[in-house]
């Protein structure tokens, strides 16, 4: 299975890069994959994903072929 994964604004410099392409055996959940690529990073506790550009949850399953994405909350005003 290959996944495109992205990092943006302030966790692209937490993980040192704004992409990673994985193979991987099985379907594994958002924040499995942030494990197994940042091993020695914690994942932010606000940290929010995406799945193909739709809000998930962490336990969310990534499937082969998705592009799963990584930042921190959105705010404005």
């Amino acid at each position: 299975m290959s996944i495109r994964v992205r990092y943006f604004a302030s966790l692209k410099e937490t993980a040192g890069r704004s992409e990673d392409r994985i193979q991987i055996q099985e379907p594994l959940t958002a924040r499995e994959i942030w494990r197994l690529l940042n091993p020695d990073k914690a994942a932010p506790e606000t940290m929010l994903a995406a799945i193909n550009m739709e809000y998930v949850s962490l336990d969310a399953l990534v499937s082969d072929g998705a592009e799963l994405a990584f930042f921190p909350p959105v705010t404005g005003g």
